[in-house]
């Protein structure tokens, strides 16, 4: 019950907060003119290593697919003056259309989820070319097969049904359990495809959303996490553990799991927490939502871009850029001031461009060392920096 009030209490204050800054100019969170500049010089850097380092078959780092070279389209066709016609481009629209396949889907053997949702995402700025758009449709057609809706069957060969752990998510293709990450990129796909909010499928992703969700509204995870308004990665461990929640900032926790001992309560953290306020405001969830207030509040307590909150300190590096896009598309998508913990106005869109050039190498790449879940792929994490730049600028479509 002291947790319900307290929640309360922030809700009214944030609500408060919230009106209040809507009647603000953007004055303080807009970039200077000198951030501004630094912004433009690191994305001109970026996509003149694109253009040096493109494959003769258009791709960038094709071995997963054509995921990588569909964020790096999208990163360019943001840009001003740089179009479906531009060389670069025109190649790597080539090569990721060579990638259809006759299910729809556009991928290449593997992660058909990650790959086509992506791609989706990078086709849907190309507009009035025939192909494309029959690519398109077929490729929704294709996602919307994928999601685990009433009447699916689980890993396990059971039937999914309103409380089901897997209802409304995606995964990597269609086996397996779903997760938090791909299930916010096939939402980022249908905002990019101008998929209604209210499409029962949009609809459905919102419900797997709000179940990773670290509030006690969520029945769901209530006893298993720390109720501090942020996000897990998923509600399975494996089609082993279904209904067994995972969260890749508490590692313990999963082997706990696998062995048959107790898990201890697992922790949010931040790729993931912004990944579900990006879903809310795409969705259209009122302000005032108590899964938007939990993740309000999750942000203005744990904003930071040097690192990805919430995970431990060995690791919290890991994901790095992936959070940063994740965060820069979210507070980008708030469009309103953001409050941190002590009632001061949260520059993101500085601190973000800021830090990214610190990082930019001379070639105009970015890289992480700690290279897990493919961040130490170059292209990768370079689309990454390109397209959370492109968030702070306003650019993105």
């Amino acid at each position: 019950m002291d947790m319900m009030r307290t929640y309360g209490s922030w809700m009214l204050s944030v609500v408060m907060a919230v009106a209040m800054l809507g009647l603000m100019t953007d004055r303080a969170s807009a970039l200077s003119v000198e951030d501004h500049t630094k912004a433009t010089e690191a994305i001109d850097k970026a996509i003149a290593y694109f253009r040096q380092t493109q494959n003769e078959d258009g791709s960038w780092s094709p071995r997963a697919g054509p995921a990588i070279t569909g964020l790096v389209v999208a990163g360019m066709l943001d840009q001003p003056g740089i179009g479906p016609n531009d060389p670069t481009v025109r190649r790597a629209i080539q090569f990721i259309l060579s990638k259809v396949q006759e299910d729809g889907g556009i991928y290449d053997g593997m992660l058909p989820n990650y790959n086509t949702s992506i791609s989706v995402s990078a086709l849907s700025r190309v507009r009035g070319d025939r192909r494309i758009a029959e690519v398109l449709e077929n490729a929704e057609k294709f996602l919307r097969s994928l999601q685990y809706m009433e009447g699916s069957v689980d890993a396990q060969g059971r039937a999914v049904t309103e409380d089901h752990p897997f209802r409304g998510g995606f995964g990597y293709g269609n086996h397996g359990r779903p997760d938090g990450s791909n299930t916010q990129m096939t939402a980022q796909a249908f905002r990019d495809l101008g998929i209604d909010c209210n499409d029962p499928a949009f609809q459905e992703i919102v419900r797997y959303t709000s179940r990773l969700q670290a509030i006690p509204e969520n029945e769901f995870l209530r006893g298993k996490v720390e109720m501090d308004g942020g996000a897990i990665y998923a509600t399975s461990i494996n089609k082993d553990l279904i209904g067994v929640p995972q969260s890749f900032a508490t590692p313990e926790a999963r082997e706990a799991a696998i062995e048959g001992k107790p898990m201890p309560p697992l922790r949010t953290y931040g790729s993931m927490s912004y990944a579900m306020i990006k879903t809310y405001i795409y969705a259209d969830l009122k302000r005032d939502d108590p899964r938007v207030i939990g993740a309000y509040n999750w942000i203005r307590n744990n904003y930071t871009v040097e690192h990805n909150p919430g995970m431990p300190e060995e690791l919290k590096h890991n994901g790095y850029f992936y959070y940063l896009m994740t965060m820069a598309r979210a507070l980008h998508a708030w469009n309103a001031p953001v409050l941190d913990k002590d009632d001061q106005p949260i520059l993101w869109q500085s601190d973000m461009v800021r830090k990214l050039v610190s990082l930019q190498r001379e070639d105009g790449s970015w890289i992480n060392e700690a290279d897990r879940w493919m961040e130490g792929d170059v292209n990768l994490v370079t689309a990454y920096a390109l397209i959370a730049i492109n968030n702070a600028l306003g650019r993105e479509r």
